[in-house]
This record gives structure tokens, sequence and C-alpha cells, in this order.
């Protein structure tokens, strides 16, 4: 977990609820991702503009990577050889390979790009660009933008529903989640969320997305296959980062005001425990 102010990332072990080790990275950490198939976790630290490559298995930091100005979230691909960057400032995207840590390509997107996910099992990876009000969409073979998706006021976070071929977008200017089709790349509805929806996860097993809404201080549930709010689960202060196990019982939330993490129970949908971190975590990863 990514604690921006304090510049450290926190490990969690997730069997106890517990800050198991801290580890000093770049000047204000935002974005991570997991890859699992290497025992990585990549940070994106927005005042550096670096990604700093982390062991799981030492939990220390192996590598320093540059790429673009303001560099603020981080994805890996299914397959763990690629990770792909925004970079807000420079409006692109850099994309690591990770078996060198250097940046291969970089690809120009819309302006002030913010998030990014991979698709799960094709060739692609979404962008959302926060002053463009679209969704990149690039082609992971070729490196270049194949299409470029309206989806809303201010996108910010975005999530990928591979088999059901949906993509989730909550917009910050609009209280809304944009859902688009991935395979038409066309917008398919738009979700009602709280005040400020920023970040977004889905749990493709039991067909459920979630959505932090950072000034309501609640998530909103998404049935994924009725594309309607099932519930609203009141959160901490400032909930930005969010992401769910792959059983799905479980959802990791950072409150960014509260200097902690709150551990959902997704069944009873009610949070179980609150984790104390460092100064500002924003964002989370499950490895």
């Amino acid at each position: 977990m990514t604690n921006a102010m304090s510049n450290v990332v926190s490990v969690i072990d997730t069997s106890s609820n517990t800050v198991i080790t801290t580890i000093p990275v770049g000047s204000f950490p935002f974005g991570v991702a997991a890859n699992p198939s290497l025992a990585r976790v990549y940070v994106a630290n927005v005042f550096s503009d670096t990604v700093s490559v982390i062991s799981t298995n030492s939990n220390t930091v192996t590598a320093t990577v540059p790429v673009g100005d303001s560099p603020i979230a981080v994805a890996v691909g299914p397959t763990g050889a690629r990770a792909y960057v925004t970079n807000t400032d420079s409006d692109t995207v850099s994309v690591i390979d990770t078996s060198s840590n250097t940046v291969i390509a970089t690809i120009p997107v819309g302006d002030r790009p913010v998030c990014v996910a991979v698709h799960p099992t094709q060739a692609r990876a979404y962008v959302t660009n926060g002053d463009s009000a679209t969704v990149s969409v690039l082609s992971t073979n070729t490196n270049a933008v194949i299409a470029t998706v309206p989806v809303g006021n201010r996108p910010s976070g975005v999530a990928v529903d591979g088999p059901r071929a949906r993509a989730y977008v909550p917009l910050v200017g609009s209280e809304a989640v944009s859902v688009f089709n991935t395979d038409t790349n066309t917008v398919i509805g738009t979700v009602p969320a709280g005040d400020f929806p920023v970040f977004v996860a889905v749990d493709t097993t039991r067909a459920r997305a979630y959505v932090t809404n950072f000034d309501a201080d609640t998530l909103s549930v998404i049935d994924t296959d009725t594309t309607t709010v099932t519930a609203t689960i009141p959160a901490g202060d400032g909930p930005g980062g969010v992401a769910v196990d792959p059983a799905g019982r479980r959802a990791y939330v950072t409150d960014e005001n509260w200097d902690a993490v709150s551990v959902i129970d997704t069944d009873t949908n009610t949070i179980t425990a609150t984790i104390p971190v460092e100064d500002a975590p924003v964002g989370v990863a499950l490895k």
C-alpha cells in the first residue's frame, strides 16, 4: 500500500491485518501493482518521475525505472512481461519490460492520463484521460492507440471485467460510473455513484464492482450482471484505492484522511478491521 505523504509502502499481512514492514520508495508514491509471476511490486512515484520495483521476497527496492513526467498509476499485463505507467503531465504511457526493468515504448494518449487497466485475455490496455473525458484503448501488441472512447466528465479509475466484456470508469465530475463494452468500445450505460467517485475494483467471480466515493466516505457496490447499484457501504474518511481478494470475500480500501486501511467483508458489506498505516495511503494491490 502506497503512503503518498510518507514516501513509503506499507506491507500488510492479510491473515492478521497487521503491517509487517515499511519500504522506502520515491517521492509521493501513488499507484501500485503486483506482478506475482516475478514476485515483484511496481510503485509509481509522482514527484520522482520513476517507478520503484520491489521484491516481494525480500521487501526491498531492487530497481528504479525512470519514466515520464508525474507517473501516477501502474498496471501489469496478464503474463507479467510488461508494466504500463500513466504519466499525467506528459500525456503518455510508459511501457516497461519487466525482465530488464527498462522502458521499451512511450505511447501518446489523451490529456492528463490518470489510471490504466489491462484486459486479462485480450491484448488491450485502457487509459482514463481526466481532462479529455475519454478512455484511450491501447493495443499491447503494437503499443499504439487503436480507439478512443468518450466516457464522461473527469474519468478517474478504470477496471476491466473480462468475462463480461465490460470496463468500469468512475467519473469524478458526474457522480457516476461509465460502463463500456470492450468488444465494441462503446458506452452501454451509466450507473449512479456517490460524491467524488475515484477508483474501482472488479470481482469477476461474484459479478461485482466496488467504487470508492472519496467525498461521501462510502463504497458503491455494482452488480455487474444487471449494472445496478445493490449496496452502499460506509467506509473510512476519504476512501480511495480499492482491491478485492481473489476469492471475493474481502475488499481493502485506503482511507486517505484516516491514515488507515479498511477491511470490508463482502458478504455482509461491513468493515471488519481498520489497519493503521502511514501518512495519506492511496494505492493498494494484492499479491
